[in-house]
Parts: C-alpha cells; sequence; structure tokens
C-alpha cells in the first residue's frame, strides 16, 4: 500500500469522507497503525482511522472497509476539556483541587481568546478555565505531519515527506517518498532503515545531503 498526504479518503459505499493529513507510526517498529483523516474545508474534522479499516489504497485514494456512518462515529484525532482554574488534571485521569487563597482579588473572566488575560473588576463573574488538549493516538507513536521536514544527520532541511510505502501485509513503513525544491520538484526513495528518530513535523536521517543528492530520481513504475 501507499498513502499520499492530502488522497481522497472514501468509504466502503463510495462516498468522499475526507482527505489523508497523518500517518500514524510506531517509531519501535515503522508499524503504521492509524490515520488521521481530515474531513470539511472551512470547519474541520480530524478523525483517527485503525489501519484495520482500511480496505486498498493508491496513489490518489484510500478506501476504507466501512461505510460513511461508521466514519462519523470514529474518534477525534484531538479532545480539548476546560477545567476550573482550582482543579488540575493529573495523569491518572483523577482531579487535583486546588484551595483558593482567602485573600485573592476578584475577577471577570472571559474565555482565552489570542492570549488576552483577564482584568480585575469589583465582582466575580464565572470561573476562570484552563484547557488540556489530548490526541486520541497509541502513547509513543507520531502523527507523521504533512510535508514533515526530512533533516540529514547533519541538521540540514533536504526535503519534505510526501508519501509513505508499506509493505503490503504487516503495514510495515519501507520507503518514504520525499520531495525536494520549490518549483520543479524532485522525487526520492528513502528507506525507513535511514532514519534516526520521528517527530510529527520531522524525520531525522543517518545520511547526508550529498548521499541523497547522487539518488536517482523516483520512477514510480520501478519503485525500488
Amino acid at each position: 500500500m501507499q498513502f499520499k498526504h492530502d488522497a481522497t479518503v472514501k468509504s466502503a459505499d463510495g462516498k468522499d469522507v475526507g482527505h489523508l493529513d497523518r500517518v500514524v507510526m510506531d517509531p519501535r517498529t515503522n508499524e503504521i497503525t492509524h490515520l488521521v483523516v481530515r474531513k470539511g474545508w472551512l470547519f474541520t474534522e480530524d478523525k483517527v482511522v485503525p489501519i484495520d479499516m482500511v480496505a486498498r489504497s493508491t496513489e490518489d485514494a484510500v478506501t476504507l472497509r466501512s461505510a460513511d456512518g461508521d466514519f462519523d462515529r470514529l474518534l477525534d484525532y484531538k479532545e480539548t476539556h476546560y477545567w476550573p482554574a482550582d482543579q488540575a488534571p493529573l495523569d491518572d485521569g483523577s482531579v487535583s483541587v486546588v484551595q483558593p487563597s482567602a485573600y485573592a482579588p476578584a475577577l471577570y473572566w472571559y474565555p482565552p481568546f489570542s492570549g488576552v488575560a483577564p482584568f480585575a473588576a469589583s465582582a466575580p463573574y464565572g470561573e476562570p478555565e484552563v484547557m488540556t488538549t489530548k490526541t486520541n493516538v497509541p502513547e509513543g507513536n507520531v502523527a507523521l505531519k504533512d510535508g514533515a521536514k526530512v533533516m540529514d544527520r547533519g541538521g540540514d532541511h533536504v526535503g519534505n515527506v510526501q508519501q509513505v510505502l508499506t509493505d503490503g501485509q504487516a503495514e510495515r513503513a519501507t520507503h518514504f517518498v520525499i520531495s525536494q525544491g520549490l518549483l520543479l520538484k524532485t522525487r526520492k526513495l528513502v528507506p525507513v532503515s535511514w532514519v534516526t528518530s520521528y517527530e510529527s513535523d520531522r524525520v531525522n536521517l543517518a545520511v547526508d545531503k550529498d548521499f541523497l543528492d547522487r539518488l536517482p530520481e523516483y520512477d514510480e513504475g520501478h519503485p525500488r
């Protein structure tokens, strides 16, 4: 299989449900565990799709095994929670209550907006809140961002991830297709064995730029 960023994602009944936004990988095994699919254009909604829901995938489209209605019931990629300012969420899911000071000044509090701070007033209006966000992907996995930067061993930017190729059986990534250049882009095929580490917005390689430049341009008809 191959997973190209922004490929159309279709349900089993042939309906467009969104576009591929991220590929979720286990960096220890290079196994692709989930896809993040973005639904909508102006008001977007990101859904986490387990890889076993994928029936087939080409460069242009990913087809799911489920119908359109099943897609809507999937978990959101990110969940946002609001907490009263005198409570703090802990790692185990419990909440720590902080006793407010008897001499704390009264504040009007408006919801967070562009970093604007609350301002003092003569009487309280509502309670301040803190926001926490979590992602619904397995702990330790990396949701590789659309067009993630590829860095050589010296830390130089040498391209961007355009496509992920898998072995088609265990759904382990075998290669990345990276694009280079601004206008006249060239594409190179990079084995995952050259990767030293993953981050959500970058892939770090063990080889240098000169070595990559000597690679032949990727030919989709003869990918390896």
